[in-house]
């Protein structure tokens, strides 16, 4: 099990977080990139890098649900849906990882403090 539950995940944050725990999601994503862009952060529940920056992305987030939609995926309990993000997006695993997804492509990563919302709103 992850590190905090579903509930927690979106009652402590000004994200509204969509858990991602299913290959099958990915599809999803796919499609809904194709109307709004969507994010994807990997967070590591072992890695106080990757903690620093969830919090650090929490803390600045001032985007609504209409300009992004963001999963949140826990790599330690879902790695198989790490492996299929790297599979079908073409890239390269890392931890923690911020990835836009626009009309079904990447069109943006960071990772480790480079992870910020000012990129992110950059890209939108």
């Amino acid at each position: 099990m992850s590190w905090f539950s579903k509930k927690e995940t979106k009652k402590n944050t000004k994200l509204n977080w969509q858990i991602l725990d299913s290959e099958n999601q990915l599809a999803t994503i796919k499609d809904d990139s194709n109307s709004q862009t969507v994010a994807i952060f990997k967070h590591s529940t072992r890695c106080s890098i990757s903690s620093m920056a969830k919090t650090r992305l929490e803390r600045e987030w001032d985007l609504t649900d209409k300009e992004i939609k963001i999963y949140y995926l826990d790599l330690i309990t879902y790695r198989s849906v790490s492996n299929a993000i790297e599979e079908q997006f073409g890239i390269e695993h890392q931890s923690p990882q911020l990835i836009l997804i626009k009309k079904g492509e990447v069109i943006y990563q960071s990772s480790h403090s480079s992870i910020g919302v000012n990129d992110i709103k950059d890209k939108l």
